[in-house]
Order: structure tokens, then sequence, then C-alpha cells
């Protein structure tokens, strides 16, 4: 991982600058203070073992959207301890090095890494778009105490100290069915549940995180009805207090901001080194049949919030008035329409996408942080709207993206949209980086043979 050792070279970066200013004139008035050279041998010591000791205490393991109290905290301790191991290989070489230099190492080490993380945490929510950084969420909650939590929450959310928050409905537990609340999470594509409890109601409480869970969604429960005092907060906190969150897509870690950083980078070059095609792609599209270039389409995006989806044209401009009279031909059960040798599209079209040509465009999809380089393959606004199955719609709790695990397991092999969606939550559940390169490697040759295009 980069940050490891991006960390350990700050903390000695952090070495040579406390001597740098121990030994400015103001500070060093006789001129006591030694080279640098003459304590360089301690990097040997500082450098290597920064990583471990950062990791010791779950520094590698953190939230993405990290607790900033617990983040400081955390480097104060790693601090502490390499400034005891230094003072203790001193002590047994009998070397002498300004305690000057000692004592301000450890702030600067502390205050320039803080800030690196908060860099890096201002930069994360920057790129990861307005449909990750910005939280869409629905209140939980009941009468009682726990409404009085709900108020109180609602203060720090128009606050602005829980960040890029929007409360877009609010559910009492007390009188609201959970097939409601349901409906709301589909009508307002939120991301996130907050649910405020009381004891009593735990039983619907279990009701509404089953119903969050089917659809994707995290749900951010308030766990401070516990009357032991928790060390810290196992999974994250909101506002100072200690949160449960229940998960079932993957988790805002750094491996996912490096997916981020790959996909923003990886889109941006593509879009330049694919240029050429694009442009060749543009003219024969315009020239071979009437009507626009690019095809634009409303699709489910994460969390199902809708997005325009870019592709070359393919077919004739009535192409979707069209699909009504070739229903019967559909090849693929449930919500989603394929047919092989479609008569709607143009033979400009057909190699386009033999090819995956004509999927290009989403490049821009990519770069603008509304798709991802791989993730489930993004629906139609309307085929989502007619899922059967409340449990299809966790495919919609990541990005999507240009390829996944459907497209390389040979798209014309998959007739069952049940099958489609299996393959989208094994990609879901087990999703890693290299996963991501996996598929990428197999979607290489898939696309320069041509294989399982339709």
């Amino acid at each position: 991982m980069l940050h490891k050792p991006l960390d350990a070279a700050l903390f000695g970066a952090s070495f040579w600058l406390a001597h740098w200013i121990r030994s400015l004139p103001v500070f060093d008035h006789e001129n006591l203070i030694q080279d640098f050279s003459v304590y360089a041998w301690l990097l040997v010591v500082i450098v290597p073992l920064i990583p471990p000791l950062l990791g010791f205490q779950g520094y590698y393991q953190r939230p993405l959207f990290f607790s900033r109290r617990l983040t400081l905290w955390q480097l104060v301790k790693a601090a502490v301890w390499i400034t005891i191991v230094v003072n203790t290989v001193l002590f047994f070489r009998k070397a002498e090095v300004s305690r000057g230099v000692v004592l301000l190492f450890l702030p600067i080490a502390v205050g320039i890494v803080f800030i690196k993380e908060e860099a890096v945490r201002r930069w994360n929510l920057a790129r990861r778009g307005n449909q990750a950084a910005h939280k869409r969420v629905i209140l939980v909650g009941s009468s009682g105490r726990s409404g009085e939590d709900t108020v109180r929450l609602e203060r720090s959310i128009a606050s602005g100290t829980l960040g890029d928050v929007e409360v877009v409905a609010r559910v009492d537990l007390a009188d609201t069915a959970p097939s409601r609340l349901a409906e709301l999470l589909h009508e307002t594509s939120a991301n996130a549940v907050i649910i405020s409890p009381r004891q009593a109601l735990f039983s619907q409480i279990e009701v509404a995180i089953q119903v969050c869970e089917l659809e994707g969604v995290e749900v951010w429960l308030l766990a401070d009805f516990f009357q032991t005092r928790l060390s810290q907060a196992t999974v994250d906190e909101l506002n100072g207090q200690p949160v449960l969150v229940f998960r079932t897509g993957p988790e805002a870690s750094w491996q996912a901001l490096i997916k981020s950083g790959i996909d923003f980078t990886g889109s941006v070059a593509l879009l330049l080194a694919t240029a050429p095609v694009m442009a060749l792609a543009a003219i024969a599209v315009r020239l071979t049949s009437p009507g626009p270039v690019l095809f634009r389409q409303q699709r489910a995006g994460l969390n199902g919030h809708p997005f325009t989806m870019l592709k070359f044209r393919t077919m004739v401009t009535n192409a979707e008035q069209m699909q009504q009279e070739l229903a019967q031909l559909n090849e693929m059960s449930g919500p989603v329409f394929k047919v092989t040798n479609d008569p709607r599209i143009t033979p400009v079209g057909r190699f386009l996408r033999r090819y995956s040509i004509d999927e290009l465009p989403q490049l821009w999809n990519v770069a603008t942080g509304e798709m991802s380089l791989v993730g489930p393959r993004p629906l139609p606004v309307h085929e989502v709207k007619r899922f059967d199955d409340p449990a299809h719609r966790r495919r919609l709790s990541v990005k999507p993206g240009l390829t996944c695990l459907w497209q390389v397991s040979g798209r014309n092999n998959v007739s069952d949209f049940k099958e489609w969606v299996r393959l989208d939550l094994e990609y879901i559940d087990n999703w890693s980086l290299w996963l991501d390169i996996k598929i990428l490697l197999r979607t290489v040759p898939a696309v320069f043979v041509g294989a399982g295009a339709k």
C-alpha cells in the first residue's frame, strides 16, 4: 500500500526538519548542533518501524472517512513510541544527540502526517463525486427519547458538522411499515439510513435493517443505547457517538480510494488514447445512419441514482419505440431485454458492438465519477423499476462499470437475469483491487476477439 512507505518517509523527513529548525541561529546561538550526517543513521531506526507501529494500532484498517480524533491519537502514540525507541537506542549506543531535535521531532511528525491525512480526505471527498461524498439519508426514529435524539441529529446535519449530508425522508418506526421504508429508498435514491432506536423497538429495527440489507443500502445505527462506555467505535463514529454500520457492499477503504484514482487516471488516459478511434466511429455513425452520433439514456447508478449514460448510437433512431414489437423475441428472463441479431441495429452499429467501440464514450462517465472501470453494468431506469426481487437492487450498492464478471463470463451464455445478478453480487461480495485487475485483464482479449457481444 502506497501510504505505508509515504508515512515512513514523512516521519523521516520530520526528523530532518526537526534538526534543521533546531540548528537555526535563533535556536542555536553557540553553533553546537552538528551536521545532519551525524544524525542520519537514526533514519534506519525510524523509517522501518513507523508502518508496523501504526499498523499495530489499526491505523491502516480505518474506514476511509476516518475519525480525526482517533487518527490524531494513533499518530501521537506512534510518535511517542518511536521517540522512546530512539532514546533507547541512543542510550545503549552512548550517542549524543540534541534533546531539542528529539523533542521537536514528535509534534512535527504528528502535524505533517495529520496534514497529509486531511489532504487525502479532502481529495477523496472531491474525487468520489456527489453520489458518493454527498450522503442522502433517511432518518429512522420513534417517539420518546429516540425522537429527541433524531431532532438533535438533524440539528447537527443542518449545521454541517457531519459533512455533506441531506435528509431526504423521515420515518417513525412506531407507525411505518417496512414496505414503506423500501418505497422511500426507491423514491429518494438514499444511500444511507440512520436509525436512532429504543430497546423496546429492536424487533422493528431488525426488520428495517433487513430491508436495507436487501436493497444494498448502508445502515447507520446510533449505538449510544449501550450502558457501558466503548473504548472506541468498532466501525465508525457519527458526531462523537459510536455507530454500528451494517454494510453489504465494499466499505469506503484505502483500496476504494486507490480504485477511485485508477478510475480517473485510467479513464482520462483511455479517452486520450482512443480519441482517433472515437473520431472515426463518430464519422461512420453520422455518415451511415440519420440521427445523433451519441445515444443518451437514463441509467441507474449508485443506489439507483439516475445518470445519463453515453454510447455511440448503434440502432435506428426509433429503436426504443420498436422494442415493444420485439418483446416476444426477448432471450433474457426478467426485466432485461436482449435479442440476438436485433433488427434495430445498423450495419456500422453491429461492428461497433462487436468490438465494444460503442461503449468508449462511457469513459467520460467514468472520468466524471458516475461510473467505474469495473462494476455491474448499468441498467436503464425503467428496467430497474421492474425488478421483482428486492435482493436484485443490491447490485446498485456499488458504482456501475464498463466491464464486469458477467461480461467476461460470456454474455451470450447468460440468459437468466438471476444468473446475471448472481455474478454481480459475487463481484460485490468478493471485491478487491486484484479482482478488478483480473477482470480488466480478461476484458482486453474479449474485446479484441469480439467475444460475447450482441
